[in-house]
């Protein structure tokens, strides 16, 4: 069964179209990037039962006490990257996948890493789903990158970084490339924007925190 076959198409598709609105009243023109905003099956990233919410501009827990982000923070992030054709991007806390993809249908090669195993292999299930097989995900510490696969054009990352951007990350980004990347306190802090080796605020932010190295194991 394709995408297209699933029940319920028709009205994922005016949900879909009624967030691309949205997202173009609150500011987002980037126009690859609504596109593909568009063009993800977002009711296949979160849980089954909250389907009818998927578009809904909110956060929604995926499990292992992470979240899916809102929309809105989606399609800002990967506007703010504003990559090239073809760029190479690392994205930090795959998460359900859906950024992810996002940032595939926008025309990147995607590398992304998820600390938690099983959201992990979820997420690559539901990447394959969703006809986005070609992203790769990866188990590991998010905060150390990929540097066998650096340098990336673009690295955007899906939780708060405690009061300073990865130092690993900086030096993973290709001459003119752009890091995205929540920094904070906790869960609040500011969404920024590191290019060119100067850092600018973008907007305030709440986001899971970023941590360091392997999940604790479960037992």
């Amino acid at each position: 069964m394709t995408v297209h076959d699933r029940p319920h198409d028709r009205d994922a598709e005016r949900s879909r179209a009624a967030m691309v609105d949205e997202l173009r009243r609150r500011g987002i023109d980037d126009e690859r990037v609504l596109g593909a905003m568009a063009a993800v099956p977002r009711e296949l990233f979160v849980d089954p039962d909250l389907a009818d919410e998927a578009y809904a501009d909110a956060p929604m827990a995926i499990g292992s006490g992470q979240t899916i982000s809102t929309p809105w923070i989606v399609a800002f992030s990967a506007a703010a990257l504003s990559l090239p054709d073809r760029a190479r991007v690392l994205e930090v806390g795959t998460g359900s996948g859906y950024g992810a993809a996002v940032l595939a249908a926008c025309g990147a090669s995607v590398l992304t890493v998820e600390r938690h195993p099983e959201l992990a292999e979820r997420a690559r299930r539901t990447l394959d789903d969703a006809g986005y097989g070609d992203v790769r995900v990866r188990t590991g510490d998010g905060m150390a990158g990929a540097p066998l696969d650096a340098p990336f054009d673009g690295i955007v990352v899906t939780a708060m970084a405690q009061h300073q951007l990865p130092a690993a990350l900086i030096e993973q980004l290709a001459p003119d490339g752009v890091l995205v990347c929540p920094i904070g306190d906790g869960g609040d802090g500011e969404l920024v924007r590191h290019r060119h080796g100067e850092t600018e605020g973008l907007v305030p932010v709440r986001f899971v925190p970023l941590v360091p190295g392997a999940p604790p194991s479960r037992t």
